[in-house]
């Protein structure tokens, strides 16, 4: 199934394979959002993230005090106050998968459900920036982009080795930046498909 990571690459960060009780924490679509959120653009508190998603400050908070309690988000140690309490996401990579303990009929719905949410994600992400960028980002940033595709014929070993060598470059370019809010920077989204088509054929001659 879907391998999601918005923090990179996941060789190099600790890893977690949510099992069906985190998933399932992790379904309600405010959740997602909420996640992605905190994943996209750092800390933030639950008033914050009510403004940014038009939702109620009770209701961000509830949510986001169930996914701490499976693991996928925390408070920010040494911020806020007992009033206003800063979230972040646990800094691991997240795999979602239907396969090994999970593949039962509600873990492979799970995952499936999860997955196509995510993809809904970024694929909103990848719209908001052609539809915005120009009025809404500074020329510097408006410009930095690309949208690539490239469709061959490949054997999954070559796809695969395609996929690592993909990982490990963003690691050496993007793992001094990790985890850190520097001085001109701010949050950017690297998005990486690669998948065999479905309704292709593979080529026996």
């Amino acid at each position: 199934m879907l391998c999601t990571s918005s923090l990179g690459n996941m060789a190099h960060l600790p890893h977690r394979e949510l099992d069906v009780a985190a998933m399932k924490g992790l379904s309600h679509p405010l959740r997602v959002q909420l996640f992605d959120k905190l994943s996209e653009l750092g800390p933030m508190t639950a008033s914050q993230l009510a403004e940014l998603l038009g939702e109620s400050s009770g209701a961000t908070s509830y949510h986001l005090r169930q996914l701490a309690r499976h693991g996928l988000v925390r408070e920010v140690e040494g911020r806020g106050t007992a009033r206003e309490r800063w979230w972040e996401r646990v800094p691991v990579a997240v795999t979602i998968t239907d396969r090994g303990p999970n593949d039962t009929p509600a873990g492979r719905q799970l995952a499936e459900d999860l997955s196509r949410r995510q993809i809904d994600v970024e694929s909103q992400n990848a719209r908001d920036f052609v539809r915005y960028a120009r009025d809404r980002l500074p020329a510097r940033w408006s410009e930095v982009n690309d949208f690539s595709l490239s469709n061959q014929h490949l054997p999954p070993e070559v796809l695969e080795e395609l996929i690592s060598r993909y990982h490990d470059l963003l690691q050496e370019v993007v793992g001094p930046y990790r985890g850190k809010q520097l001085p001109g920077t701010r949050p950017v989204q690297i998005q990486f498909n690669a998948f065999a088509l479905i309704g292709g054929e593979e080529v026996t001659e």
